[in-house]
């Protein structure tokens, strides 16, 4: 198993790709970018939710829930800060399959941040 896993200092994103990969935590998804994190990888990643929410609610932070997808208006007004990682950010064009009017994207509910 060694044999196939690359060494830490040589290539540390890889080292953690084939970690995940050997223990079965993780399967690719048909969808690029996207994962299937399986039982086992569920359950390291609640144990970790769940130490950190410990952690940040004793220090007297509250958690906050913001959607998965904007406009992508609001990626125009972030252009500097988007600009790194702008490559891999995944657009949405069809919604029912049909094709968006403005490329637009309208969540169903209201959100709580003036900004977003």
């Amino acid at each position: 198993m060694a044999k196939e896993i690359t060494p830490r200092s040589e290539d540390y994103s890889q080292w953690y790709l084939d970690i995940v990969r050997k223990a079965r935590l993780a399967d690719t998804s048909p969808v690029r970018g996207c994962m299937v994190i399986k039982p086992h990888g569920f359950g390291i990643w609640e144990r970790m939710r769940d130490a950190l929410d410990a952690m940040f609610k004793e220090t007297g932070h509250v958690n906050a829930y913001f959607p998965l997808f904007i406009p992508k208006s609001f990626l125009s007004k972030e252009a500097a800060h988007v600009e790194g990682f702008a490559k891999e950010c995944a657009v949405v064009t069809h919604h029912r399959l049909e094709e968006g009017p403005d490329g637009k994207l309208r969540p169903a509910g209201e959100l709580e941040e003036p900004y977003i």
